[in-house]
């Protein structure tokens, strides 16, 4: 076995010292050496909920909470805890908080009518065909738009935000960076102007509360339009969630959906409020505003990074290390990095590939994210079927080698490793049956 197969198989089972091998890799997926685990290991929080994991993955997990828990005998070099970063939409639940809360916002009439009927104010990547759309069919007539009755503007609102188009076809937004931004995400968050941020939690609790009352396949009709209408929480992440909090884990959800929605969620597994990031509004009287607060060198209100691929790397950096400026955009030193993270989808892909012992992957045959999580090059990557209703295998292989991956600009191209050398075509083999 090369030298490069055996320190990739050495760091697969967290055991680089036991191998008398020197593994050095200058990347963003660069690790350090796992510390030792001791007598104490079997004291640790255990894992308890074993359905639907897949392989050995609750077993490498567990022997990771071994490892760097409280009761490993290394620390997570000079860190006061090691941390855990899960995504939250279709990470820790199945479905989308973000579209539970957009679409009770439209079933109940609370977005309210732009500043000067403007909704250019909402978005500045906001299309002047969208814009007119919008206006054409949420006339302003008081101060929130009737969208409970009114199925027209329902109906435009939810195709800008679902869709990214108009209802006539045309493109709602242009001119992002897309690894910095996802305008219809950002919408949302924009949308909820004029409410604070305690009414925006109670709204969210009501789409809470009636998404998990919902059996599960349920639709809920917006204006003519039918979308999902129930949420679940997986119970393999609560568990593990719990396991890695009585470990002495510090663990953090990162969102692209907006903060105070996902403070809502995120409560009933145990993260609190301090450790929920998320789409964060700026805030004027007391009142969220259309515009949202920035991070590393993006200016509040600039409105142009949001917990969205480069920019979830940058609001953990800032938010959890106390990286500011310039720096918090770039991948840390491994002891500024967190230990373990989660994600479904390739808005993960920067805060995943920093985690410096293992990366867990719910595969939603996103293509940038399955092909780094099954090229697996350090061997710390986990792929796992969603736990409800998991995808079946991918026909054909994901396309790495030629469009598997998002430029800034929008195009596709080549899904690169961070050496420059293109990651082979990946066939699908952890799906669901």
């Amino acid at each position: 076995m090369n030298l490069k197969r055996r320190c990739a198989a050495a760091a697969a089972v967290l055991a680089v010292a036991a191998t008398g091998l020197v593994c050095v890799q200058a990347t963003a997926e660069a690790t350090q050496p796992a510390p030792a685990t001791g007598s104490r290991a079997g004291k640790c929080p255990t894992l308890t909920v074993s359905p639907g994991w897949y392989g050995d993955n609750r077993a490498r997990l567990q022997k990771m909470i071994d490892t760097y828990g409280r009761c490993g005998d290394g620390s997570h070099q000079g860190a006061a805890k090691p941390v855990a970063a899960f995504d939250w939409d279709n990470t820790v639940i199945k479905n989308d908080v973000g579209d539970a809360t957009m679409f009770w916002l439209l079933r109940n009439s609370k977005i309210r009518t732009p500043r000067g009927a403007d909704w250019h104010s909402t978005s500045r990547y906001l299309t002047d065909p969208a814009a007119k759309a919008l206006a054409k069919a949420c006339p302003a007539t008081g101060a929130t738009l009737p969208t409970r009755r009114d199925t027209d503007c329902a109906d435009e609102i939810a195709s800008v935000y679902s869709e990214g188009t108009t209802t006539g076809g045309d493109a709602a937004f242009a001119g992002i960076d897309h690894r910095r931004m996802e305008p219809q995400y950002a919408w949302l968050a924009q949308l909820t102007r004029g409410w604070s941020t305690r009414q925006v939690k109670g709204f969210a609790a009501a789409a809470r509360k009636e998404n998990l009352a919902a059996p599960v396949g349920t639709e809920q009709q917006v204006g003519t339009g039918k979308f999902t209408g129930w949420v679940r929480y997986y119970d393999q992440q609560r568990d593990l969630i719990r396991t890695l909090g009585k470990a002495g884990f510090d663990v953090y959800v990162v969102s692209a959906s907006p903060e105070p929605v996902a403070e809502v969620w995120a409560k009933s597994v145990g993260v609190d409020a301090r450790h929920t990031i998320g789409i964060r509004n700026v805030t004027a009287h007391g009142k969220l505003t259309a515009r949202l607060a920035g991070c590393g060198t993006v200016k509040d209100g600039d409105d142009s990074m949001i917990t969205y691929i480069d920019g979830k790397r940058c609001w953990i950096n800032q938010e959890v290390y106390g990286v500011r400026g310039a720096a918090a955009e770039k991948v840390q030193p491994a002891h500024k990095r967190q230990v373990f993270a989660a994600g479904d989808s390739d808005t993960d892909i920067s805060f995943l590939r920093d985690a410096t012992a293992l990366r867990l992957v719910l595969n939603r045959n996103k293509n940038e994210l399955m092909c780094r999580a099954y090229d697996n090059g350090d061997g710390r990557w986990l792929v796992n079927p969603m736990f409800i209703e998991p995808k079946g295998r991918l026909a054909k292989p994901y396309p790495c080698a030629s469009t598997g991956y998002t430029e800034r600009d929008g195009k596709e191209g080549p899904v690169r490793r961070t050496d420059g050398s293109v990651i082979p075509d990946q066939k699908d083999t952890v799906h669901g049956s």
